[in-house]
């Protein structure tokens, strides 16, 4: 009997697959009692982690602070989305007060500066995916419904470059998805937004972080990390060559 990737029971237990794979891991926990007995684990901790009393409140005018401290560019839309909810605890805000701290990256425009800062922050507080899966046929269909087109998400992992999931983010004024992957020890984050004006091909590096840029089809993508920019140009050219 094989067994599911165990990050799937995370993700049914989050209620983050869709309808056929909640079918799958539901019939296998049905014939596989190891499998069913670490669920159950699993849903014990959901509850124990749930209890109100283990919340702590955000200090009172940190987000006032915040806001205020970021650049003028970001006061355009608001940059808390609902769903990141001010009740989720001291890692998002102290991920995000370290954040600021980074110095401003004086060779790039609002919108990199914003994707440098988004990378650094899933990095920083602890929220790099949102769907926990190698499973590109789990990450793909996860987007549906919450952002209003379908990016790509590749198995890399022959390239060098395996996936390791993905999340929704926030830049440049709407919600965007985060492709993530790793590369050894280091995680690239790719963006991806509909076409707009930006030239294809771009390539930068600041403060010791690499963006590449590419366009396929009617979607831009923007790849973020610590790598070298040779790595991340040759992730580049798996990533188009993969969903060509």
């Amino acid at each position: 009997m094989t067994c599911p990737d165990p990050m799937l029971l995370h993700a049914l237990l989050d209620d983050e697959l869709d309808a056929a794979n909640v079918a799958m891991v539901e019939a296998h926990l049905r014939t596989c009692p190891d499998c069913a007995a670490e669920f159950e684990q699993l849903k014990h901790l959901h509850q124990i982690v749930a209890d109100p009393a283990l919340r702590h409140a955000v200090p009172e005018g940190l987000r006032d602070r915040i806001d205020a401290a970021l650049p003028a560019t970001q006061h355009t839309a608001n940059p808390w989305p609902a769903r990141l909810g001010w009740g989720a605890g001291g890692a998002i805000a102290a991920g995000l007060a370290l954040t600021l701290a980074i110095p401003q990256q004086s060779a790039t425009s609002g919108l990199e500066q914003q994707m440098v800062a988004s990378h650094v922050r899933s990095l920083l507080a602890d929220h790099l995916v949102d769907i926990p899966t190698s499973d590109r046929h789990v990450v793909k269909p996860w987007f549906n419904g919450k952002i209003d087109f379908s990016p790509p998400t590749p198995d890399l992992k022959a390239a060098g470059f395996p996936l390791v999931g993905g999340r929704l983010d926030y830049i440049g004024g709407r919600v965007v998805p985060a492709i993530v992957y790793r590369r050894n020890l280091h995680t690239i984050n790719v963006f991806a937004w509909p076409a707009g004006t930006a030239p294809s091909g771009e390539t930068m590096a600041t403060d010791g972080y690499t963006l590449v840029h590419w366009r396929q089809g009617d979607l831009d993508f923007w790849a973020v990390s610590d790598v070298a920019g040779g790595d991340l140009d040759q992730f580049r050219t798996a990533f188009v060559t993969a969903t060509r």
